[in-house]
């Protein structure tokens, strides 16, 4: 079941994301994993149940500087990525990337995960503000709650 819910989740992915069609987002892979692990390990989530994953959450901390050229359009989210480098201090948070298999919605465990990987994040690094290009209602929906929760402005790429 374990090997289901990864392949459902994997799915859902490429779904809603399209990454493997839009070389300007970021396609995370092991490589990826490693990089943003070494960020800071709170980049990525997962909430699990007894059979397995049913949701990831994906954020990364960067500088106010990318966050500007980002929402700006001057660079695309690949390249915010590439461009974050560890060790950097960052003030901000990119909410990058939310996941939830279709039963597991409207418990708020993506907003659980979030406000834990904010608040560890912000342990380590002055976090002045959030922001995010959502992709679905539901993305906008739950990163404007994420941020009156934690108390950050938030920033929005439009497409």
């Amino acid at each position: 079941m374990t090997e289901d819910k990864t392949r459902r989740l994997t799915a859902l992915a490429d779904k809603v994301f399209s990454v493997k069609s839009d070389p300007d987002q970021l396609n995370v892979d092991e490589k990826v994993l490693r990089k943003l692990r070494n960020i800071h390990p709170m980049t990525i989530s997962e909430y699990r149940v007894e059979d397995g994953p049913v949701a990831w959450l994906l954020v990364i901390p960067t500088t106010k500087e990318l966050m500007d050229q980002f929402l700006d359009k001057r660079i695309n989210e690949r390249e915010l990525f590439e461009k974050t480098q560890a060790g950097e201090a960052y003030e901000a948070v990119y909410l990058c990337s939310a996941l939830v298999l279709e039963e597991y919605r409207g418990k708020g465990i993506i907003k659980s995960l979030a406000i834990k990987a904010i608040d560890e994040i912000k342990k380590d690094h002055p976090i002045e503000s959030l922001f995010v290009w959502p992709f679905t209602e539901e993305g906008d929906t739950a990163a404007k709650k994420i941020s009156r929760l934690v108390k950050l402005p938030l920033y929005k790429r439009e497409k």
